[in-house]
């Protein structure tokens, strides 16, 4: 599978290796759903001069089972595997994603790695959200920035990598995210996305039950549910920037029209907090109905 949107991306990565500049530490920035684990994947094949997805030298760390946090065992572990020689006399290399789910004393645990990195070892993050990783780590990163594909590339990508869909409508629920999109079922994704923005309008209009509507979301398709949440209230946000440039971290994602009610920034900052949060608690037994049943009456305020 070929991602045209990353090539300026992969050209610069492979002219590092082969000037032998390849950094001790590599932070990449994506969009949502841009392809920065694939890129991370693909840097890892090209070091490791592999064309497949397991090698020795190579070592992944994302959240275990059910989990939305990686924790410090886990970076523990893969301090103690890159501090190990090669097995093939190469490099050896670690890629965490999503690495702005490091919980804290993880984060702590990474920093020492990367303030005495072991020779010839690259370690590769993948965030969406930097500002969630402590600024000791990403000073030691060399950062990549990868940006959502124009809509019409990535339908012509899903096209043709999926087959016809209605990809543009997913697009427009998951935000301008293609290999988030290309790992769903379009019409699920569809269905799901049309009933959280008629329940997102009426919370604001004041014609939903902030119970009944806690209750059913957390039955079925929860993270979903929370990512057009994000997007709806990224998108809010962004309508009341100042500039197209504004905020670029808060989100990628331009797919609905500017809202006629007009909703307090602060207030949608908090909410969009809130729901990121929730996100992130969703290993944990949190009560998930009365978490979503308070951004409901937040968002009717």
């Amino acid at each position: 599978m070929s991602v045209p949107w990353l090539e300026k991306e992969m050209a610069a990565l492979r002219a590092a290796h082969e000037a032998d500049r390849m950094p001790h530490a590599l932070l990449i920035h994506e969009a949502p759903g841009a392809g920065g684990e694939w890129l991370a994947n693909w840097t890892a094949r090209m070091v490791l001069r592999t064309d497949k997805d397991q090698h020795p030298d190579w070592v992944r760390v994302h959240p275990v089972d059910e989990s939305k946090q990686i924790r410090i065992e886990q970076i523990r572990e893969l301090g103690e595997e890159l501090s190990l020689t090669s097995h093939q006399g190469g490099y050896k290399l670690g890629v965490i994603s999503p690495a702005d789910v490091l919980n804290r004393f993880a984060a702590n645990a990474l920093l020492k790695t990367l303030e005495e990195p072991p020779p010839r070892t690259v370690l590769i993050l993948v965030v969406t959200q930097p500002s969630r990783l402590p600024a000791t780590i990403l000073s030691r990163c060399q950062r990549i920035r990868i940006a959502a594909p124009e809509r019409s590339e990535a339908v012509a990508w899903l096209e043709a990598t999926r087959g016809k869909g209605n990809w543009n409508a997913v697009l427009d629920i998951v935000g301008e995210a293609p290999l988030l999109a290309a790992e769903s079922d379009p019409e699920a994704v569809v269905q799901i996305g049309t009933e959280v923005r008629r329940g997102l309008e009426d919370a604001v209009a004041g014609r939903s039950d902030p119970v009944a509507t806690a209750e059913r979301w957390s039955r079925a398709e929860l993270p979903l549910r929370l990512r057009c949440f994000e997007n709806w209230l990224t998108e809010r946000i962004r309508a009341q920037g100042e500039s197209p440039g504004f905020l670029t971290e808060v989100g990628a994602v331009t797919y609905l029209q500017r809202p006629q009610t007009v909703l307090n920034i602060r207030g949608l900052f908090e909410l969009l907090d809130g729901v990121r949060d929730l996100k992130a608690a969703l290993d944990t037994p949190i009560n998930r109905g009365l978490a979503l049943e308070t951004l409901f009456r937040r968002l009717e305020r």
